[in-house]
């Protein structure tokens, strides 16, 4: 299973979008400054994932920035 999801930050005005097989390590990665993109955004909060059986598909969709203004 592969999982798209976005993240925000809680005390600047970031958000993240980004694929992952492993969705609660990422986020523990994230908020574990461990990814140099949103280290110093932490800490971040799960907004939304979507799951997907196939990595293209997830990938395709990661790169559709639409997901941020879905509820």
């Amino acid at each position: 299973m592969q999982y798209v999801y976005f993240i925000k930050s809680q005390g600047f005005d970031f958000v993240y979008i980004g694929c992952t097989g492993d969705l609660e390590k990422r986020l523990a990665e994230h908020n574990g400054g461990l990814v140099p993109s949103t280290k110093r955004y932490a800490p971040l909060t799960l907004c939304y994932f979507e799951a997907y059986l196939d990595i293209k598909d997830a990938f395709k969709r990661e790169h559709n920035r639409n997901i941020a203004a879905e509820p």
